[in-house]
């Protein structure tokens, strides 16, 4: 499972979606499935929008996260 960490990095800077919409020229669509952590893709521009923003490697705005398959 891969994690996005774009709701701490914006609360660490007390950003609104609107905000970083208006700062990055991304779509606040866009924005905001990756806040609540419901995207099934993201574009290389916008990852890279993203890391350049908030001065981070891509490794700092996405993590993997291994989960075990559920027992049946």
């Amino acid at each position: 499972m891969i994690r996005c960490h774009l709701s701490r990095l914006m609360g660490e800077k007390k950003l609104k979606i609107s905000d970083l919409a208006r700062e990055t020229g991304l779509h606040r669509n866009t924005i905001t499935l990756l806040y609540q952590e419901n995207a099934t893709r993201v574009d290389i521009e916008t990852m890279d929008v993203l890391c350049r923003y908030f001065c981070v490697s891509i490794g700092e705005l996405f993590e993997f996260v291994d989960v075990p398959p559920q027992l049946s």
